[in-house]
């Protein structure tokens, strides 16, 4: 949510801005905006919708600057307005960008207009720049402003700020909003992510929880929560692919569906040893760890909450360990029990999404064993905070609906599943070679693009759909019905087969599609006589189902044929079926699949 981008240089900074801007549209946004100094010259530019005005409108204004920061909004206090794009300016002095909430905004905004300052915006961020430029006038430097600021502040917040009085000064605050600093050479950078900086530095630092630093053209201090100097470790970034471009594709998403069986290449590439999974993967410290686990509590939200409901179905049955699953931002608001010998596992594609970041946090404090994060992202919050890290290595994933990083997280979790039984000498060999297979049964999936394309077509009118499944299969529906209401905006539930009776069979029409996932398994005979439950009541049903499962296609039901794959992978290859309807789908009802409305990529805010 949101994006940050800022530089301190010799040169004009603009482009970098800019290019810095459309690399981080992938995070959503609604308005976007650049605050350039000159000299001793502020020039702001603002832009409702897409980055591409902005340019435009930088262009127009003729305006350049050696420092800078510009930033895209994602609305939440206040709408869609050039009023309340930041930067946001505080007596054409300081300028501010910030992502985050700030909590008490309204109480501090009641106090600054009873000091005289005049507010443009409905936002919360409005409050920040103001109080540090009241503060500017009782400390001696900007630094000591927006140090004394912070602790006013409740809520999460990455900003960034600069004065005009000094050209050659950013300062920059982290509390629960990720901030990256990016090192260059007689310059330096600051943005929300890496990805924003990679054209002009591989070199970064992290700024961790309560710090502010001071960044100018050469020179990078940084000081913890208590104002103390720190050093914070200098990275070198290994990203080498460059997601910046669809290359043969028409939107980001379908690149990634047809990514994915690269991606899972990766995320297996030197983990497995012949029948077993290297445990290494997860960390030094995790052969002990699992070898003590008597509990898996899994946290997370969305798309990766989906992908640890298919994991407890894994851990229980192949690893003989129970396993609760979360959505984040309910654990962390209830009082939990915390089983013996549990190990929590966070799920995250950016690593800082900000309940399960909190979730984790609040653990800590409740005596579990260990804590573990599955990321697609090195060196950020989740993963540096965690005892241990199976990194997905499924590259920068830019659609806002997640795809690729969802079947690489279920490859971990797969994999974490044969570590633990393998630790607790129960065999795992079923797991390890299904895993080997799946690469190329992805592709075998991904064959049947075209006729799912056809298939499509029969939802262009339609606006509410069900998706069924049973056991492992039913959080695969569940993410089926996510993508499909995410981009496409067609209300779409999903429902364990079984529970038909018990509710939703009065939902049932020739205008509600039903869409199921039927793998070949121990509980297909069950799933046919819940189809047949929907088609006595003249529902229409699409059915992705195991060649060898004997549907067959008629005016009441349509079929694709999947290839035959072991039980254990299933959940794995029968998503991709559901990704590419839900994009065909999305392509036909002409909505933004990459950034659509009201969505962000990486939740920084709760």
């Amino acid at each position: 949510m949101c994006g940050i981008v800022g530089a301190v240089a010799e040169r004009p900074v603009n482009k970098i801005l800019v290019e810095g801007l459309k690399r981080l549209e992938y995070r959503g946004y609604d308005s976007a905006g650049v605050a350039l100094l000159d000299g001793n010259t502020l020039n702001t530019v603002k832009a409702v919708g897409k980055v591409v005005n902005l340019e435009n409108a930088l262009d127009e204004a003729g305006v350049k600057g050696t420092t800078g920061i510009a930033h895209t909004r994602w609305a939440t206090h206040g709408g869609v307005t050039k009023a309340n794009a930041h930067p946001h300016i505080s007596n054409s002095e300081i300028a501010l960008v910030h992502n985050g909430i700030i909590e008490n905004h309204a109480s501090l905004r009641e106090a600054l207009k009873g000091d005289g300052y005049e507010f443009l915006s409905d936002t919360d961020t409005e409050v920040m720049v103001h109080l540090i430029h009241q503060l500017r006038q009782q400390h001696t430097t900007l630094l000591a402003s927006v140090q004394a600021a912070v602790k006013q502040f409740d809520g999460a917040f990455g900003t960034v700020v600069f004065d005009k009085a000094n050209d050659n000064e950013i300062i920059v605050a982290r509390s629960g909003s990720p901030l990256v600093i990016g090192l260059g050479l007689g310059e330096n950078f600051i943005a929300s992510d890496q990805l924003a900086l990679l054209p002009v530095t591989r070199t970064f630092i992290y700024l961790e929880e309560g710090d502010v630093a001071r960044i100018t053209r050469n020179s990078v201090e940084i000081f913890d929560v208590d104002g103390n100097a720190v050093k914070r470790e200098v990275i070198e970034s290994n990203i080498t692919q460059d997601a910046s471009g669809k290359g043969e594709y028409r939107h980001y998403m379908l690149k990634e569906i047809y990514e994915q069986p690269l991606a899972v290449r990766n995320t297996l590439e030197g983990r497995l040893n012949d029948d077993r999974v290297a445990i290494d993967a997860f960390g030094d410290s995790a052969q002990q760890i699992f070898k003590d686990v008597k509990h898996v509590q899994i946290i997370a939200c969305g798309t990766s909450y989906h992908s640890g409901m298919v994991a407890r179905y894994w851990l229980e049955q192949f690893a003989g360990v129970s396993c609760n699953v979360e959505i984040a931002s309910e654990f962390r608001y209830r009082q939990s029990f915390v089983h013996e010998n549990s190990l929590l596992v966070t799920i995250s594609q950016s690593g800082e999404t900000a309940d399960t970041l909190a979730a984790l946090r609040l653990a800590k404090q409740q005596g579990y064993m260990a804590s573990m994060t599955i990321c697609n992202v090195p060196g950020s919050s989740l993963v540096r905070e965690s005892d241990l890290a199976f990194m997905t290595k499924a590259g920068a994933e830019i659609g806002v609906a997640s795809t690729k990083a969802f079947t690489t997280q279920l490859v971990g979790l797969l994999m974490l599943t044969a570590s633990i039984a393998q630790e607790k000498g129960l065999d795992q060999g079923t797991i390890v070679n299904a895993i080997k297979l799946l690469p190329a049964k992805l592709e075998e999936t991904l064959l049947l693009a075209d006729g799912i394309a056809d298939l499509a077509e029969e939802f262009a009118d339609k606006h509410h759909s069900l998706f069924l499944g049973r056991g492992s299969q039913y959080p695969i529906a569940m993410e089926g019905a996510l993508k499909l209401k995410e981009i496409s905006y067609i209300h779409a539930e999903a429902y364990a087969a079984g529970e038909l009776k018990h509710g939703p069979l009065a939902l049932i029409d020739a205008d509600m599609p039903i869409i199921v996932v039927a793998p070949n398994n121990e509980l297909l005979e069950k799933l046919k006589s819940n189809v047949e439950e929907v088609r006595a009541r003249g529902g229409i049903i699409y059915v992705f189902a195991d060649k060898d499962s004997h549907f067959e296609s008629d005016d009441t039901m349509r079929v694709i044929n999947v290839n035959h794959v072991d039980d254990v992978i299933a959940p794995v290859v029968y998503t991709l079926p559901l990704q590419l309807l839900s994009y065909y789908v999305a392509v036909i009802k002409g909505t933004d699949v990459d950034q659509p409305r009201n969505l962000a990529k990486s939740v920084t805010v709760e």
